[in-house]
């Protein structure tokens, strides 16, 4: 058996019971009365409302945003593209769009709101007082600090005029069913995409906290308007949310599932260790690299062949100068953990098929990869620094490169213990 493919088969496995094409015709509204809207945000956008209209029997008009090059055919609904993890004008110009095409609704109405992971920055249109490039500025800042997704979506919603809740806004008095895909640890509603449809438990106190904690002290429109603290986004008991349903259709879980599943069939003995892991990248790959050293000494706690499932979003503290994501970070992290350990492989992806900001998805582990950058003279730690996993698995031709997948139920690992 080749490893390296097998552990793509179960990247793909996962991805695969993720794709719109499976999920939303199980999740479809009853017709309104009135008129249908499709609105909707994030990397799995596009495909999301091409199976939202190939399934709907009656008619219906709508927008969704998507990044660039994650456009398909659709009938009916347009797809637009913007800027991913960095906003653009694109994106603003596509909020303004919805917001337009949904204004003056009533209660005989059904809007449909798509959303998926990535739509934070897809859908941007910045409250008033703060430009667009400032928003730019900060979402930089966040990325590279350490935050956890649910900070910087928190930070995210107290600074638009669509997230937190926002958009419901718009949307009331119609009806309104959101389907959304989880990239979020945890599946909550509130957190994917910063929740445009979804009550915000958030705060503005809440918000200034989190650039205190990560000393974010600019751009200073954003501090000015934090501080000011004016007008909060709704909360539970807002009557606008009475006719407002959501729906979980894919979440990383389910795709854990379907690796484990596959990996049965192999022959091999899968453990999913959590679909919620967070943490920095490389603090995470330490503490796998400890249950997978039990595991090859002791056959505890399960026994080989096995394999071993997580999910979750880690993060990167950005220091270096290097180039890669966090599921690169994880991997090289992990093979200085392993020692060149014999008879475990590993892989970690992005199930988007996009690791940050690069072109690959993730890499790939062996036994040997440690062997085998020396021998090319590459220094592992050093790099790790840098926060250069990227160049290192590239060097070695590790990289798993898959294109977009458009999906988004957030990062895969699976390490092969034999």
């Amino acid at each position: 058996m080749k490893h390296d493919e097998f552990l793509c088969e179960l990247f793909d496995a996962a991805v695969d019971a993720a794709r719109p094409e499976h999920t939303v015709q199980h999740y479809l509204p009853d017709p309104p009365i009135g008129r249908t809207f499709v609105v909707g945000c994030g990397k799995a956008a596009a495909t999301m409302a091409k199976a939202f209209e190939e399934a709907w029997e009656h008619p219906l008009e709508g927008i969704v945003v998507a990044p660039y090059g994650h456009k398909v055919p659709t009938k009916t609904i347009e797809v637009r593209e913007a800027a991913h993890p960095v906003p653009d004008l694109a994106g603003s110009e596509a909020a303004l769009a919805i917001q337009a095409l949904i204004s003056n609704l009533n209660p005989d109405d059904l809007v449909v709101f798509l959303v998926s992971g990535g739509g934070s920055s897809l859908l941007t249109l910045p409250a008033e007082g703060i430009s667009l490039e400032d928003k730019k500025e900060l979402n930089t800042k966040l990325l590279q600090s350490g935050a956890n997704i649910r900070e910087m979506n928190c930070v995210r919603k107290h600074l638009s005029r669509v997230k937190g809740g926002r958009l419901a806004e718009s949307i009331w008095p119609a009806k309104c069913v959101t389907l959304a895909i989880s990239d979020i640890p945890g599946d909550d509603l509130s957190v994917i995409a910063s929740g445009p449809t979804e009550p915000d438990e958030t705060t503005f106190d809440d918000a200034r906290a989190i650039l205190l904690k990560y000393n974010i002290d600019s751009p200073k429109s954003v501090i000015k308007f934090l501080a000011a603290g004016r007008t909060e986004t709704p909360k539970l008991n807002n009557p606008i949310f009475d006719n407002f349903r959501s729906h979980l259709i894919s979440t990383p879980q389910q795709s854990l599932e379907a690796a484990a599943k596959m990996a049965k069939e192999k022959g091999f003995n899968p453990i999913i260790l959590g679909d919620a892991i967070e943490g920095e990248a490389r603090e995470v790959a330490r503490v796998l690299a400890g249950i997978t050293k039990q595991i090859v000494r002791y056959n505890q706690p399960i026994t080989r062949p096995c394999v071993l499932l997580s999910g979750g979003e880690t993060t990167v503290t950005v220091k270096g100068n290097g180039r890669g994501g966090r599921n690169v970070e994880f991997l090289l992290s992990l093979a200085i953990e392993l020692e060149g350990l014999d008879g475990v492989w590993a892989l970690a992806g992005d199930t988007d098929g996009v690791d940050g900001t690069e072109n690959n998805a993730g890499a790939v582990i062996k036994p040997n990869s440690l062997k085998r950058a020396i021998e090319i003279g590459l220094d592992a730690k050093l790099m790790l620094a840098d926060n250069n996993g990227y160049s290192f698995f590239e060097q070695l031709g590790d990289l798993v490169i898959t294109g977009p997948t458009l999906t988004n139920v957030n990062d895969f690992r699976a390490i092969v213990i034999e």
